[in-house]
């Protein structure tokens, strides 16, 4: 019985712990967004406007080991944009993973114009929609970002925590990318950024 006791005990310390380092990880990399707002020349923040930036809290449900399956003979086309302006993208691939039993998958792509600058050319870009916009997140839909490097035989760790909202969210005069059709999925994605704590 005493064994039984401790054994439990022991694993509820060992999720704590790892529930524990998963957030802070989260947070970590939320202090850094934040920081990037701050030293980009383009930011549409200023460092009052930080305060109103908006997360769901770090959660480890939204971490889901996605399948990547390369898009053999994809050929350019343009995104459209909410300024209007189109863009220049490759479907790179696709990513099948499951949430809460469901079944989904979204299409990675890769932009033209960063695919030539060396320091991005393995850029990869998650552009998606999801039943929350709107409500609780950004109408236009939110951004993954990733590096071909973080697919492992085959397979991306997808965090949706890391979900990050355009900068069509805080101010006009961008030209976002709208993520296409293929890329809403219908269901609830309650991670990542969250509406900005103000209209534009």
């Amino acid at each position: 019985m005493l064994k039984t006791g401790l054994l439990i005990l022991l694993l509820t310390i060992n999720c704590q712990v790892f529930s524990q380092s998963f957030s802070d990880k989260i947070n970590k990399h939320r202090e850094e967004y934040k920081a990037e707002f701050l030293t980009s020349e383009r930011s549409p923040l200023k460092e009052k406007d930080i305060a109103l930036l908006r997360f769901y809290e770090a959660d480890e449900s939204y971490v889901t080991k996605a399948t990547f399956t390369r898009t053999p003979d994809a050929k350019e086309f343009d995104m459209a944009t909410y300024s209007g302006v189109l863009k220049k993208y490759i479907k790179y691939g696709t990513l099948s993973f499951s949430l809460n039993n469901e079944n989904y998958v979204l299409s990675v792509y890769q932009g033209i114009t960063l695919q030539k600058n060396p320091e991005y050319a393995d850029y990869l870009f998650i552009p998606f929609k999801d039943f929350t916009n709107g409500v609780e997140t950004y109408g236009g839909g939110r951004y993954i970002d990733y590096r071909i490097g973080d697919i492992v035989n085959g397979i991306l760790e997808l965090d949706f925590n890391i979900a990050y909202n355009p900068y069509c969210a805080y101010s006009d005069g961008y030209s976002c990318p709208i993520p296409p059709e293929e890329n809403h999925l219908k269901t609830e994605i309650k991670a990542g950024e969250k509406k900005f704590g103000r209209d534009h």
